[in-house]
């Protein structure tokens, strides 16, 4: 393997990648499904084909999480997942299976909600000087004086003094310790604060226990102690020695105490009771009050928190705090278990989510390539990045990764199956229904201003208290008043092209990449506000650009690098949040191409624009993931394939959503006189409905639960749009008539006209959709890079956004399957494959696509891992709808062809499925290559003729072909 010199801090010498694996298969650990019931499927993941195991996250999570992002321990595993012991038996079986087992981590973020996080509660408990202090990114000194050196906390269902005076915050006592409960809500109360807790009961006391007695003795000697410990403003090491020595010292001796003295717990219970405060009276309230006012956190309502929150979030999740993983000491705290399980084999690669969020993500990346694949490792070890790339964006060759999760391969390859040729047609269609004339990049423009405004205003707060900060040090810029800074931030950030730079401001290190990123913000921030001082973005451009006045001294250079690194922590959130959770939700002219990493305004990829990309990742990153479905993507690839085919057909598209609109009219509520729901959210609908609808009649229960998924998802859709309704401020009546809306239109019943022609509609949409996922499953087993099948879809799987695309997996009927299509390919394939086609709605066509791709890429390993990757040509009348390509290596050629844009190849046929009469005289031009080929589907032999290899012989037998040179 060939050297390279950005290792990425792997030892000099060391190779760019390692291990690779064939594929990988992801799966979704939650209490509802283990490792002991991964290891049942072990056996059937291997009989498919699959290299990898890929799983979620499964570490220490928040109780009942069905994601495990959340975590809340790094030390040890999920425990509603399973034991060590269990962990260890899937491990075994992986490895007897010739498996390995790529886990996605969390560096990024842990869950704080509710109790179960010890180093937050202990921040909670002890404020700024405790020793977990460092590890959450908290601003100890925010803007808002009364919030210096206390964290707040949005949990609060209702202004904090309304909630205190209903009772509903609670002081509870147990071994040895009180703690603030609301709900199902803990929070620790400082040791120093109960003090006067203590002191209400020793009060209590009198006439009880005279002053002499020894339990009201060591009463009175534990409140003189817990009164007596250092202030939290003290921070030298001896003070924080002594307050965490004797908070423990007073809780074992308050704890045995209570346990044995009945008057000195009676005293107690009452004084708690005190505290809390009696409904009705509000001066009752006063002492608990005081007492929540001495923690280092202060209880807010949960609408306060966009706004004064002082810790970096995840996103906008205020229960997902951001985690300082460049600190030395917080990298090895959060990643020994994980870097255990590397060193024991248990673990053989790394997804690394959300890496944009980090300070600094080539030191971690490589910080992580050094523990992973130790000093003198001579290979990376195989680690894969959650990146978002946008437009020409590369991801950056320095970073010590085999590439990405695969999302820009997802949208490439969706492209290819969407006519470039009427976007006109169906952008005029979308337009005269919804009456939405906007642009997609104004239109991101805006919701990103949105979310810096409404959803992540702290973050933008943080930033702009230290710019304003540096601008007081520059003669030149002191004038700028923090609003005016607070404006120009978020412009910028507004305009941001990319997710983030990657500029090194303490090594004084800016790409040109990077740099021409901060200008195209920096320009066109300017371009669209003409009225603001063309100096404050200047100024914004060269503190990006590390353009610092040369006086700065060291501890003001280092203020500019910090606000750098912090700035570039933030447009990611602010892309994201803007672009996949908002403007997804509002641009529905093809939502197919609504996708994670996807572009909506780029209508449809050509094959000579796919080849290129596939061209280029073969040879800059080969062990990059190839995706079709995530746990993130918006809505599954075999429904993504149904939504293309609208593309193919506007006139026929434009025709049906106007008439079940018009069929559909008296089903809509109306809201201060404006229909529920509006054309926009209403044409969404329509493309939902296409893509989901099952392939089989309905029965009456999953007919119910069928309106149930969709009216979910559709409250996600419009609440994410925040058009009418949203989840920081749902409108109840917009929300229910949407209800309402999906249930009428979907009600069962003969009488029902608009079902009946959606399902008319939708038969040849969802045929032609079934080739197109075909075919892009193929192009994925076979393209360069790492195919990874998300959890059921190597059959049909018509899911939605999460949670939609979480629900279980019935693998007993998936292995069922495939243990008859094995004992079928021993016998005659071309009747085999004759059948799947006839019988193609049971989903074994796609199964069994799968299982020969993955099992070719394992006999022919050289070909696909590492193998050269040749564009095909074709030629002849259908040559626009055929995709062929061959990978060469190892001494195999593989050849995969599949067709493209079926719809409108067989518009003509009454969109029959394509057969060899359909391709004409249509042929590859394969002299390169070889002139004889078994087809891996049907076992036919085909010889290619001096003309080349015709594409009726190719597909005979079936829809897509995988071709063996043979010659």
């Amino acid at each position: 393997m060939p050297s390279t010199e950005n290792t990425g801090g792997v030892s000099a010498g060391a190779t760019v990648a390692g291990r690779i694996p064939r594929s990988t298969y992801r799966i979704q650990f939650n209490h509802g499904f283990t490792f002991r019931q991964a290891a049942a499927v072990i056996p059937y993941l291997r009989e498919l084909g699959i290299g990898d195991l890929y799983a979620s996250p499964y570490l220490q999570a928040r109780p009942g999480s069905m994601h495990g992002y959340d975590i809340t321990d790094h030390a040890s595993l999920n425990a509603e997942i399973g034991s060590d012991e269990d962990h260890a038996r899937m491990a075994g079986l992986l490895r007897e299976h010739g498996m390995g087992h790529l886990l996605d981590i969390v560096p990024n973020h842990m869950g704080v909600g509710g109790h179960t996080n010890p180093w937050w509660w202990e921040v909670l408990e002890d404020g700024p000087d405790s020793k977990f202090a460092k590890y959450f990114d908290v601003d100890w000194r925010p803007r808002k004086a009364e919030l210096e050196g206390k964290v707040l906390l949005p949990v609060l269902g209702d202004q904090y003094g309304r909630v205190l005076e209903r009772g509903e915050l609670k002081l509870v006592y147990a071994g040895g310790r009180f703690r603030i409960d609301y709900f199902d809500n803990r929070f620790p109360a400082a040791p120093a604060s109960t003090a006067a807790v203590l002191r209400e009961a020793l009060a209590g006391l009198d006439g009880v226990l005279d002053e002499w007695h020894p339990d009201r003795m060591e009463l009175e000697s534990i409140a003189t102690a817990l009164e007596r410990l250092p202030n939290r403003r003290r921070t030298d090491t001896q003070s924080v020695a002594e307050r965490r020595r004797e908070k423990v010292v007073t809780q074992h001796r308050l704890s045995g105490l209570y346990a044995l003295s009945p008057a000195v717990a009676l005293a107690l219970d009452q004084a708690v009771k005190t505290f809390n405060g009696s409904t009705g009276d509000t001066a009752s309230f006063d002492r608990l009050h005081a007492l929540l006012e001495q923690q280092p956190y202060r209880l807010a309502f949960w609408r306060v928190a966009a706004e004064e929150i002082n810790y970096r979030r995840f996103f906008d999740v205020n229960d997902l705090a951001g985690v300082r993983v460049e600190v030395p000491q917080v990298f090895d705290d959060t990643h020994r278990l994980i870097l255990r399980l590397v060193r024991e084999g248990k673990v053989t690669g790394l997804r690394i989510d959300h890496p944009d969020g980090l300070f600094d993500p080539l030191a971690y990346l490589r910080q992580l390539q050094h523990e992973a694949a130790g000093v003198d490792a001579r290979e990376r070890f195989y680690v894969v990045v959650e990146k978002i790339l946008t437009g020409h964006e590369q991801l950056p060759e320095e970073w010590p990764v085999a590439g990405t999760v695969g999302y820009a391969f997802l949208n490439q390859v969706n492209g290819v199956f969407v006519s470039r040729a009427n976007e006109g047609a169906i952008d005029e269609a979308y337009r005269r229904f919804t009456g939405i004339r906007a642009r997609f990049r104004d239109l991101v423009y805006d919701r990103k201003n949105t979310i810096l405004r409404f959803a992540l205003v702290s973050e933008l707060t943080v930033l702009t208290t230290m710019l304003d900060r540096i601008s007081e040090n520059n003669r030149c810029y002191r004038d700028f008043t923090w609003g005016a800074l607070r404006d120009a931030l978020r412009e910028v950030v507004a305009c941001f092209p990319v997710y983030r730079t990657y500029i090194d401001a303490f090594a004084g290190e800016v790409s040109e990449s990077d740099r021409r990123y901060v200008e195209t913000a920096v320009r066109l921030a300017r371009r669209r506000n003409p009225s603001v001082s063309g100096s404050l973005f200047d100024f914004v451009r060269d503190v990006l650009l590390l353009h610092w006045p040369d006086t700065l001294d060291a501890a003001a250079r280092e203020e500019h690098a910090r606000f750098v690194m912090k700035f570039q922590q933030l447009t990611g959130p602010v892309m994201a949040k803007g672009v996949e959770d908002t403007a997804f939700y509002v641009f529905n002219r093809l939502v197919s191409l609504n996708e994670v990493g996807g572009e909506p305004d780029r209508f449809g990829v050509s094959v000579d624009e796919f080849h290129a990309f596939n061209t280029a990742r073969a040879q800059t990153w080969p062990g990059a993931m190839s995706a079709g479905s995530t746990h993130d993507t918006k809505r599954s690839e075999d429904v993504r394939a149904r939504i293309n085919v609208l593309s193919e057909m506007p006139a026929e598209w434009e025709a049906a959503f106007n008439r079940w609109a018009e069929m559909n009219r008296g089903r809509k509520r109306d809201e201060d006189g404006e229909p529920v729901p509006d054309a926009n959210d209403e044409y969404l609908l329509y493309q939902t409905l296409l893509g989901t609808w099952p392939l089989t009649p309905f029965e009456p229960r999953a007919h119910e639960a069928y309106i149930g998924r969709v009216q979910a998802y559709m409250e996600k859709a419009t609440r994410e749009a925040k058009v009418h309704t949203s989840w920081i401020n749902p409108n109840e009546v917009y929300d229910g008539g949407l209800r309402a809306f999906v249930a009428a239109i979907l009600e069962r019943g003969d009488e029902n006209a608009f079902v009946a022609d959606l399902a008319e509609f939708q038969r040849p949409v969802a045929r032609m959709g079934m080739v197109n996922s075909l075919a892009q499953t193929l192009v994925k087993l076979a393209s360069p890079g790492v195919p990874d099948i998300y959890q059921g879809q190597e059959i049909w799987d018509f899911s939605l956004v999460d949670p939609d695309n979480r629900r279980p997996v019935d693998y007993g009927v998936r292995r069922e399957m495939l243990t008859a299509l094995r004992q079928r390919m021993h016998g005659d394939r071309a009747g085999l494959c004759r059948e799947l086609v006839e019988e193609w709605t049971d989903g074994r066509i796609k199964l069994y696509v799968t299982h020969v791709g993955l099992c070719a890429r394992e006999e022919h390993e050289g070909a696909f891992t590492g193998g050269e990757y040749l564009p095909i040509t074709a030629t002849g009348e259908r040559a626009e709808h055929v995709l062929a390509f061959a990978r060469r290596g190892g001494g195999s050629t593989v050849l995969t062809v599949v067709p493209r844009l079926v719809g409108t190849l067989m518009a003509d046929r009454e969109y029959a499925l394509p057969n060899a009469d359909a391709w004409g005289d249509t042929r590859l031009d394969v002299s390169a290559l070889g002139g004889h080929w078994r087809e891996l589907f049907s076992g036919a032999e085909i010889s290619a003729g001096g003309d080349g290899l015709r594409l009726s012989d190719v597909f005979t037998h079936f829809p897509v072909a995988l071709l063996l040179r043979i010659d």
